[in-house]
């Protein structure tokens, strides 16, 4: 029996139930299940503050050295190779709300994000423009934060307030152009990431820009300490 004032019940109930994994059919099984996630999942040594592959051992990738991103930390949880588009894009763009608890299952069990997400104040989702957030119905990023950390999950105080033109072909320094002052923090309740640690969630990163824009926003407005943390990471700068 469902309480008064619970969230979504009815889609809450729909994560429950048995189903088939979108990776290798089996069933009754989760949507994406632990083999799946076993095996195209692994951990994989990560540039510290851009996620991108490095050897192991190294820290950090070069163009992190030479440019530091707005970013304590950068943690992924895949490579986005296959299976993972087909199953994002089932989540993203085909409305599959069931996707969501078992792809936010896959990024907390990735190493370092369960302490993370303990010792964040905030846990914010990469914010949609407002077209484009009537045009999906929601964000997916609010769907996975939400699940991470539902008590610190905040959709209203990271906001984008301008649409950008396609990142694709754009160099670094031209994409970060692109998205100056794409986006702001809440007028009324900017103060709230004054010295706080924040966690800033999304389901793909590319080449970074728009998570480090978002990040800079929240530097400037007094965050102490900011990690991003992404389903998937494309393996090849761009």
């Amino acid at each position: 029996m469902f309480h008064r004032g619970s969230e979504r019940p009815f889609s809450s109930l729909l994560e429950r139930l048995p189903s088939q994994c979108a990776v290798c059919r089996a069933w009754p099984s989760q949507p994406v299940c632990d083999a799946c996630v076993a095996r195209f999942a692994p951990p994989t040594p990560r540039c510290a503050t851009c996620a991108l592959p490095v050897p192991a051992g190294v820290a950090q990738c070069g163009d992190c050295v030479l440019h530091p991103p707005p970013l304590d930390a950068c943690l992924a949880a895949c490579a986005y190779v296959w299976p993972w588009p087909e199953c994002l894009a089932q989540f993203k763009f085909r409305g599959d709300a069931g996707q969501a608890a078992p792809l936010a299952t896959l990024l907390r069990s990735a190493p370092w994000v369960e302490p993370a997400l303990e010792q964040a104040e905030l846990v914010l989702p990469m914010p949609l423009a407002p077209a484009r957030l009537r045009q999906r119905g929601f964000n997916q990023a609010h769907e996975l934060a939400r699940r991470l950390a539902p008590r610190k999950a905040d959709a209203r105080l990271l906001l984008r307030i301008r649409e950008t033109t396609a990142q694709s072909g754009l160099t670094r320094a031209e994409r970060l152009r692109n998205l100056s002052g794409a986006f702001a923090l809440e007028p009324l309740r900017a103060h709230a990431v004054q010295g706080r640690r924040i966690v800033l969630v999304d389901d793909v990163m590319t080449s970074g820009a728009s998570l480090f824009a978002a990040a800079q926003v929240l530097r400037t407005g007094g965050a102490q300490h900011i990690t991003a943390v992404v389903l998937a990471r494309t393996e090849l700068p761009d």
